[in-house]
């Protein structure tokens, strides 16, 4: 900027200036008080894009976040030896511009995703190859599926992203599965293999079975921008698509935020109560009762749908949350001395439909090479409630059959299952099946009163991705600040 601050600067400055003038949500609650202009519920990635937005735009905020840190689903795993990895959200790529553009501001270092040699395609116990560039192996064609991904990339192009209900065969759309939608245009179990398990497992955990081909749609059509509609390779691919993550780690970013934020941020205070009236919004949380004159609920529609509402939700909106469920979901982190996947010609990544492990990416975190994988959603069920020596015993099985006896030579390992994470429920995102989003979707984003929705599940572009949760927020605030003034 011309006159030498910076956009984090300005950021400070706010900070600064409100603290200096609005007591601290702190000493609100000592004095009784603990009135604030937006109560914000949820430090993940979405609440805090909002508080930070509205602090610059002089607006008084207190944050209430359920767990004892900041970052929602973006979270590290710690391994047996100590080594923090990525356990939550984690690559970013072309058109992701509000996480590149926290990345600069927090000096967040931005690493690519290694993208030499070959990827394995694992089907039905054998392996073939591929490069990074191509969405399955060559040897592997079918005319079925290469139609198919052009009618998703040219659906995606005139999609109304996040309205899909506006679309004018919405409710032929979200009266199918996206298997249905499949089958309707191959019967070969390759079309659904690729089409369906992997595109369901890699991007929301889910069988493709019991999510709505209007969701799955909308999600292709929002892996981009207002200038670029997504596209299949985007979505999937890592050229062009997951080809990065950050150096140090995801979670990085939301505690820059939360550091900045300071006291505004209030941890371990899980909201059970929201009551509205008139001029306020009361949120009774673990840690006390906060008023303000507005409330964003930063957290996904399934999560939301926990905490009890006085006046009740409209029915549409009830009807909402209960229509969405999370996605099963856990990551295996195996660590090695060296990345011997690279010295083979592979590249680390790996898509099928081996069990229980059935997508892997390779990583690198203080001088170690990492293989992450992530539990497809059925096994995930299954392994959900067995004991954790049982869970790693499979998951390095898994790996060694895919590729050989180098792999079971881990230095270190660690994991975690989101399904059994008290606050996420499960993850990256939450779902639909048929019939909701045509019906009742409209209420995704519509305020209540004194209440505005955000969560990567609320967005426009990059639902179930950090830059879809940095954009929900960043719309709820403003949304917040246009109704303050």
């Amino acid at each position: 900027m011309a006159n030498g601050m910076d956009r984090r600067s300005v950021l400070r400055a706010a900070v600064a200036v409100g603290a200096g003038v609005v007591a601290s949500p702190a000493a609100a609650a000592a004095a009784g008080a603990r009135i604030t202009d937006v109560i914000v519920i949820g430090a993940g990635l979405a609440g805090l894009a909002a508080a930070r937005d509205l602090v610059a735009a002089g607006l008084t905020v207190t944050v209430l976040e359920a767990r004892t840190r900041p970052g929602g689903r973006v979270g590290d795993v710690r391994t047996a030896g100590g080594l923090s990895v990525d356990g939550g959200a984690q690559f970013v790529g072309p058109t992701q511009d509000n996480m590149t553009a926290l990345a600069r501001d927090y000096g967040v270092a931005i690493q690519p995703t290694y993208t030499g040699g070959r990827s394995v395609f694992w089907r039905d116990g054998k392996a073939s190859y591929f490069e990074v560039d191509h969405a399955f192996p060559p040897e592997l064609n079918d005319p079925a599926v290469d139609a198919a991904i052009a009618e998703i990339d040219a659906l995606s192009a005139g999609f109304p992203v996040g309205e899909p209900w506006r679309h004018p065969q919405a409710a032929e759309l979200d009266a199918i599965t996206f298997t249905e939608w499949i089958g309707r245009r191959s019967s070969s179990d390759l079309a659904h293999l690729i089409l369906g398990r992997v595109s369901g497992s890699a991007v929301v955990s889910a069988p493709p079975e019991e999510v709505s081909a209007l969701y799955m749609l909308n999600y292709y059509a929002a892996a981009g921008d207002g200038r670029n509609p997504g596209t299949y390779q985007r979505l999937m691919g890592t050229a062009g698509g997951a080809q990065e993550s950050f150096l140090d780690g995801a979670v990085r970013i939301p505690e820059g935020i939360a550091r900045e934020l300071g006291e505004r941020v209030v941890f371990g205070a899980p909201v059970r109560r929201l009551r509205q009236n008139r001029d306020h919004v009361i949120a009774h949380s673990d840690r006390g009762v906060h008023r303000g004159r507005k409330a964003i609920v930063a957290m996904s529609p399934a999560i939301s749908g926990q905490i009890y509402y006085d006046p009740l939700l409209p029915a549409a909106r009830r009807r909402l949350t209960t229509g969405y469920r999370m996605g099963n979901i856990g990551k295996f982190v195996a660590v090695y001395d060296r990345p011997w996947w690279r010295e083979a010609g592979l590249s680390g990544q790996l898509v099928g439909n081996g069990s229980p492990i059935d997508v892997v990416y390779e990583s690198y975190r203080n001088g170690k090479h990492v293989l992450i994988g992530f539990v497809a959603p059925k096994p995930m069920r299954r392994l959900d409630h067995v004991p954790a020596n049982w869970f790693a015993a499979e998951c390095k099985r898994a790996l060694v059959g895919y590729f050989g006896r180098a792999a079971a030579n881990m230095s270190d390992f660690g994991f975690v299952r989101w399904d059994n994470e008290k606050w996420s429920r499960g993850g990256p995102v939450a779902v639909t099946a048929p019939g909701v989003l045509a019906a009742h979707g409209r209420a995704l984003r519509e305020p209540v009163g004194h209440l505005h929705w955000a969560g990567t599940e609320t967005t426009d572009y990059w639902i179930g991705y950090m830059e879809g949760a940095v954009r929900s927020g960043r719309r709820a605030a403003a949304e917040v600040v246009a109704e303050l003034g």
